[in-house]
């Protein structure tokens, strides 16, 4: 299970933050691995969903080649991400009916905060949302 709190580096934060920003219209997801209990790496897959500026849907090949390459990397899904262009960084009902991950913390960008990108991450369980602490971390 996860921690109350969780340390995320820094420079995986301006990673996820950076997706986010060059498609501001769209909702942008992926995998983050980690290793330890510590996220690691991140992995952007294609959002394919009908309506992608209103939700996301991970493309499942790329979805299987992300959790492949965690295996060969010794990692195991630490997160799955997503943003919200225009919504707050809290889970949206459609999030919390399609959270299939229990183990995996669900990081949730906003670009809907005029000029700074707010990151919340949240552990979701029988589509209800507990908020955990977010703290940056320097460490690779």
């Amino acid at each position: 299970m996860l921690a109350s709190e969780i340390q995320i580096p820094r420079k995986l934060t301006n990673e996820l933050l950076h997706l986010a920003q060059i498609s501001p219209d769209d909702e942008i997801c992926g995998l983050i691995g980690g290793k330890n209990s510590q996220p690691t790496r991140c992995y952007p897959i294609k959002n394919v969903a009908a309506h992608p500026q209103q939700q996301f849907f991970l493309d499942a090949e790329q979805h299987i080649a992300a959790m492949k390459a965690m295996r060969e990397q010794g990692e195991e899904l630490f997160a799955i991400y997503h943003s919200h262009p225009k919504s707050p960084a809290i889970p949206s009902t459609a999030d919390l009916d399609l959270a299939a991950y229990e183990d995996a913390l669900y990081l949730i960008i906003s670009l809907n905060t005029k000029g700074v990108l707010e990151m919340r991450g949240f552990k979701i369980h029988q589509k209800t949302a507990e908020e955990v602490v977010l703290t940056l971390s320097d460490e690779a």
